[in-house]
């Protein structure tokens, strides 16, 4: 099987993947069938083409009938041609069954962990979750919970909560989405990396950053 790594920007460039948002290295959509048996229907067709494909999505079903698919290429640890493939399929399946997109709905939500000493903490957590370790972070083996990251620090930070959230989002309600939380009583800490993230507190101080991916070295 042939197939060519692309970028985040790369994938954003082409056409007719409207249904589609890239979160975190994959390609996220979400698609409301008319009824929960018929999503039900709707997957066990993208099941079938991903076994024509020999690749093989994530796939969530959610009452009342909402389908939602994560692809990437587990191989190269990103995107590449045979995920637009597979997604170019999805969507002509969707459309013929009714489904309608509901592309700006995506999310991925990541734990992150102020720390000094990630070696020292990493064991407990991951007992502690049930989860593995992946590039010095810890994810759960069944991919549904967020991911659990540590943030290398220098010194102990005392002043605010060492726990944060990451939410990446489609780029194109990131905006919104930081508006709307500081609508809700929030206040922009920084946004000196946006459009990759911008770091967001409420009125106690908790930290949550709103990510895309945007403008990140490597994507």
């Amino acid at each position: 099987m042939q197939y060519t790594s692309l970028s985040a920007d790369e994938f954003a460039a082409l056409d007719g993947l409207d249904d589609w948002r890239v979160l975190l290295g994959a390609i996220h959509a979400t698609f409301r069938a008319p009824s929960y048996p018929a999503a039900a229907q709707l997957a066990v067709a993208f099941a079938e083409a991903a076994e024509q494909a020999a690749h093989h999505p994530d796939i969530e079903i959610r009452y009342p009938g909402r389908l939602h698919v994560l692809l990437t290429t587990h191989a190269t640890g990103g995107l590449t041609t045979l995920d637009v493939e597979v997604a170019r399929t999805y969507s002509a399946l969707a459309a013929a069954a009714g489904a309608t997109s509901e592309p700006h709905t995506a999310a991925a939500l990541e734990i992150g962990l102020d720390t000094t000493d990630a070696a020292a903490i990493r064991p407990f957590w991951q007992a502690v979750l049930g989860y593995r370790e992946a590039d010095g972070a810890l994810v759960d083996p069944q991919g549904s919970g967020p991911a659990l990251w540590f943030q290398q620090m220098d010194e102990p930070r005392t002043e605010r909560n060492r726990f944060h959230l990451d939410v990446t989002v489609p780029h194109d309600v990131a905006e919104a989405r930081v508006a709307a939380a500081i609508a809700a009583g929030g206040r922009l800490v920084s946004d000196d990396h946006a459009r990759s993230w911008w770091v967001l507190a409420d009125a106690e101080g908790n930290e949550a950053c709103v990510c895309t991916w945007q403008d990140r070295a490597g994507d």
